[in-house]
């Protein structure tokens, strides 16, 4: 008995001759200002159909690496200029980007305040209280607190279970907690200030511990919108 071979399905020819043109794009080959091969041209090279050839420039002009000139052809254009990733162009030093990052924080963790008071395991409930106790911990040996404190609400956004809270928060990173901010200059924040903000945590973590979702609510926004009268009044000097 014999078989018949099976023939390449057309998405995977699409797919294999846009990826050729692609490289030979992006590794220089055909240069901004070049002219495609013909349609007729490119179906003899790569030994497929017209249609085939057609999707693959179609997919490229999408990605807006060719534009099609009436009459003319298709011409390679100058490589688009890669989008910044979010989140890295903040200046933690300037007042005015820290209450920027605070308003959008207070939009995020208000509610996963709110959802970690309901959904949390009594697993997550231990990682929340050992995360608190840690700065409570370092307020009392005169330590480093950004990292500590970090982890606290990093704790409570895991205990939304729901992974994007706390994507949110590693994407931003432990440098949306600087002391410096505190004052004008660089002097280290003083205690009566993190007892304030300890303070603050202990309202949040009691809330959500108990399952109040509008207690945790309200406490995580009283903590964060605080901090963004703190740092005005810093800006306002």
């Amino acid at each position: 008995m014999t078989t018949t071979p099976l023939r390449p399905r057309a998405g995977n020819l699409v797919a294999r001759v846009g990826e050729m043109l692609r490289a030979d794009i992006v590794e220089g080959r055909l240069k901004p200002g070049d002219r495609l091969p013909s349609e007729a041209k490119l179906t003899e090279m790569h030994g497929v159909s017209r249609t085939v050839v057609r999707e693959a420039v179609a997919a490229l002009r999408a990605d807006r690496l060719v534009e099609a000139r009436q009459g003319a052809g298709v011409f390679v254009l100058e490589p688009p200029v890669p989008e910044p990733a979010p989140f890295q162009n903040i200046d933690y030093v300037r007042l005015s980007s820290m209450i920027e990052m605070l308003e959008l924080r207070t939009a995020v963790e208000v509610e996963a305040a709110g959802l970690a008071a309901l959904r949390r395991s009594a697993q997550q409930e231990e990682r929340i209280v050992e995360a608190f106790r840690a700065v409570a911990e370092a307020i009392e040996a005169d330590a480093p607190t950004s990292a500590v404190d970090y982890d606290l609400h990093l704790a409570i956004a895991e205990a939304t279970n729901n992974p994007r809270f706390t994507e949110f928060l590693a994407l931003l990173g432990a440098q949306v907690i600087p002391r410096r901010a505190v004052r004008a200059n660089d002097e280290p924040a003083p205690r009566a200030y993190l007892e304030q903000l300890q303070a603050e945590h202990d309202r949040i973590v009691t809330a959500i511990l108990a399952g109040d979702e509008a207690g945790a609510r309200a406490g995580m926004r009283v903590h964060l919108r605080g901090a963004q009268d703190r740092y005005r009044a810093l800006l306002r000097g």
